[in-house]
């Protein structure tokens, strides 16, 4: 009943957006924990959208912003991404759109996402996404997991962006957004025992809550972020298929 409640209130957020900024909202998503299937009790709502302005407002000699930012408070996080926006950054493999295109959990969505999904894979690239996922598992574990007391939530935001480099790693492809398709295919049989009580400590815990650091979850961290990097570093970059769909696929949402 709580779910269904707040679904219907971000639909409601979702539509008051297109009436007040005069767009219209082509696919909006949730993008974290509740999306990557790990959600606290108190994990808010992280709400994701792309959407298209009115042709005019895309010749005009002034600018307009190309985000859309709604105030966070402690259950509702929203904001999207302008159309523009989002093919240029398709463009440049940003990781974060193959993971909002991915989402299991979907609010709202018309055929330009279908669209956008059948292209995508186009524009994959490994090394950017690999560059992303390491940075994130680095920076992570460096500012969260190395004192005697951690967070419990935090080994999954580092434990999640390294599953997602051997996932690529081995598959070419971007990554499935639940974390346990992630560790159905690339966590070692060894470590299941350890994350899965983390996972229950997680998803039935507050977000603050603080535990002894796990050493064995940190030794395989450890050794996990130094071979990735080092597989990373010695990559190059795959060719771009270029501009000529994704300017085909603007025009078509401004007709």
């Amino acid at each position: 009943m709580e779910q269904n409640r707040m679904r219907d209130e971000i639909v409601e957020a979702l539509h008051r957006i297109e009436e007040t900024e005069n767009v219209q909202i082509l696919l909006a998503v949730e993008s974290g924990s509740r999306a990557w299937g790990f959600a606290s009790p108190d994990s808010d709502y992280d709400v994701r959208f792309i959407y298209v302005r009115p042709k005019d407002d895309y010749l005009r000699l002034d600018t307009i912003r190309d985000v859309i930012e709604l105030p966070v408070n402690d259950v509702l996080d929203i904001n999207g991404w302008d159309l523009q926006k989002t093919l240029r950054l398709l463009y440049k493999s940003n990781p974060t759109l193959f993971e909002w295109f991915a989402s299991p959990i979907v609010y709202m969505e018309t055929e330009f996402a279908d669209t956008f999904r059948s292209i995508m894979d186009q524009y994959f690239s490994s090394r950017k996404s690999l560059y992303h996922y390491i940075s994130m598992a680095e920076g992570n574990y460096r500012d969260y997991l190395k004192g005697e007391m951690v967070r419990a939530k935090k080994y999954f935001y580092v434990l999640r962006p390294i599953l997602a480099c051997k996932w690529i790693l081995e598959k070419g492809t971007h990554p499935p957004m639940r974390f346990s398709e992630l560790m159905d295919a690339e966590l070692p049989e060894a470590m299941r025992e350890d994350v899965q009580r983390l996972l229950d400590l997680k998803m039935n815990s507050p977000e603050i809550q603080l535990i002894p650091r796990v050493e064995r979850v940190n030794s395989y961290l450890d050794v996990s972020i130094d071979e990735i990097k080092t597989v990373v570093q010695a990559m190059e970059d795959s060719d771009n298929p270029g501009w000529e769909e994704l300017n085909g696929l603007f025009l078509k949402e401004l007709a």
